[in-house]
């Protein structure tokens, strides 16, 4: 049986985020690169219109978009670095449902060192749809705290250097990043609520 992974780039590479997601114990996850693409703050989320709507912790008001990380194929380059989390089918479909946003394609190729050394024959990853991408920040848009502190503490559990890596790949938030309070919830079980 060929085993299956997700290549985890941003909020995924927690392991608490991941296990609540799938409804368990993710496990050590190996820290791999995904070779000719990069990782950029280009997926936008309409704030008053998607299935979640956060207002700003210090005035209330709604900010008019929130951006996430993406990744894009990007030739030559070295890759962001991210984590393989292996999954069954039923927990794709699951996934599927929290990466709503995104688009699944497979990675296998890109995946450096070869997945087949870490045992795995299959990896998938997730990309903003069309609709979603935004190559320039719109006007407006802010990134949550809780999101971008996840993700750097997910990346620090793995040593400085998987941190420095991360930050290498991502550069700084393109946007201001904000504090905010969740103010309508329609957020399927087992997707995050803090971002």
């Amino acid at each position: 049986m060929t085993r299956l992974a997700v290549f985890g780039y941003a909020s995924l590479v927690s392991r608490e985020s991941a296990a609540q997601t799938l409804g368990r114990d993710v496990g050590e996850c190996p820290i791999v690169r995904l070779a000719g693409w990069r990782r950029r703050w280009s997926l936008v989320r309409d704030n008053e219109r998607a299935e979640k709507t956060f207002a700003r912790a210090d005035d209330g008001s709604l900010p008019a978009y929130m951006l996430g990380l993406n990744i894009e194929p990007a030739e030559g380059e070295p890759g962001p670095n991210g984590a393989l989390i292996e999954l069954t089918d039923e927990e794709l479909d699951r996934l599927d449902v929290r990466e709503i946003r995104y688009d699944r394609i497979d990675v296998t190729g890109a995946i450096d060192p070869g997945p087949a050394s870490l045992g795995f024959g299959r990896v998938i990853a997730y990309t903003a749809k069309p609709e979603r991408f935004a190559a320039e920040p719109p006007a407006g848009a802010v990134i949550l705290r809780p999101y971008l502190e996840t993700i750097e503490a997910a990346f620090a559990e793995r040593g400085d250097d998987a941190l420095a890596a991360f930050r290498e790949t991502t550069g700084a938030p393109p946007v201001q990043v904000i504090d905010a309070v969740l103010v309508r919830d329609e957020i399927p079980e087992g997707n995050p609520r803090a971002w």
